[in-house]
């Protein structure tokens, strides 16, 4: 399963009701942290998502993304960590990232590494990886995706023991790939298993406008994670400050056919009426939802 929980949904600025950006995402029990912003180390205690991050991804070098690193890896070395941490972000904010984290640290107890990422790069785990695209900020600026691997076919249980192949480790066997020898005849692995299924694909945009990169990435994705900072009304004021209203976010969902899409960094102008926001999304996206703090999104194979 893959899960995804909101740590702070607002735009610029914390609200009474929302903190800054951060989303803690787990695969199958790894966990990473998407931004950072100031006072996520108490969203993870407030909703207990766990320290046990190996990776951060930065979006991008505004404080309201990047600034709560301190005080999250000070807690981390305070709590006995010794497990080393990776810092990704984009290449122009290095050193920036390598000042954030030593602000008020004399030294941590666990090594810590900075990044640089280029659209296009990415960073491997077993059976999957988090891809670096290219967005539309206005300044340095990255999003990421998670994507799997193919899944193998499904195995044709029936068939396999037509063929005279015994349940137990053959059959395993024929599901990696293998060829084996059962009933007097060699029998390969197309013989019992289908073609490669999609593994599942999460798109983190962050702050940026509509982007056609964010669009070809995010094609087919389970769920789509967009920037909302504006209502459809305020366009103008989205294309200043290089942000996307509702309307524009739940139309590139909707050409890039993601099954799911869930709208963030909300202006601290719709604190009392995110529903407003998700009438409009949802006009253009049936089921869009208007993240909150604390929201928890699970994604699991829809085959």
């Amino acid at each position: 399963m893959i899960r995804l929980c909101f740590l702070g949904t607002a735009a610029a600025r914390p609200t009474p009701g929302r903190n800054v950006s951060a989303i803690a995402l787990q695969r199958e029990g790894e966990s990473i942290l998407l931004d950072c912003g100031e006072g996520t180390q108490r969203q993870i205690m407030r909703f207990a998502t766990g320290f046990s991050f190996s990776h951060i991804f930065v979006t991008h070098g505004h404080a309201d993304h990047f600034l709560g690193l301190p005080g999250l890896l000070r807690t981390m070395g305070l709590q006995g960590r010794e497990e080393p941490m990776t810092i990704h972000g984009p290449e122009a904010n290095v050193e920036l990232l390598r000042t954030a984290v030593g602000l008020g640290v004399e030294r941590l107890a666990f090594p810590c590494r900075i990044r640089g990422l280029r659209p296009g790069e990415r960073v491997a785990f077993r059976g999957w990886a988090i891809h670096a695209f290219e967005v539309d900020h206005g300044v340095d600026a990255l999003g990421y995706a998670l994507i799997e691997e193919p899944r193998p076919g499904r195995f044709d249980v029936e068939t396999a023991r037509r063929l005279g192949v015994p349940e137990g480790p053959l059959f395993g066997k024929l599901h990696r790939g293998e060829t084996v020898e059962a009933g007097g005849r060699t029998i390969v692995p197309a013989e019992v298993v289908g073609p490669p299924r999609p593994g599942r694909k999460v798109v983190y945009a962050g702050d940026t406008r509509p982007a056609p990169s964010t669009t070809e990435i995010a094609r087919g994705a389970d769920l789509l994670v967009h920037d909302a900072t504006f209502a459809g009304d305020e366009r103008k004021r989205a294309r200043e400050t290089r942000h996307s209203t509702v309307v524009e976010a739940a139309r590139l969902a909707r050409r890039a056919r993601a099954r799911r899409l869930v709208l963030t960094h909300i202006s601290a102008r719709y604190s009392d009426r995110p529903r407003v926001l998700e009438e409009e999304a949802r006009a253009v996206f049936p089921g869009a939802i208007i993240a909150h703090d604390g929201l928890r999104i699970e994604i699991g194979y829809n085959d």
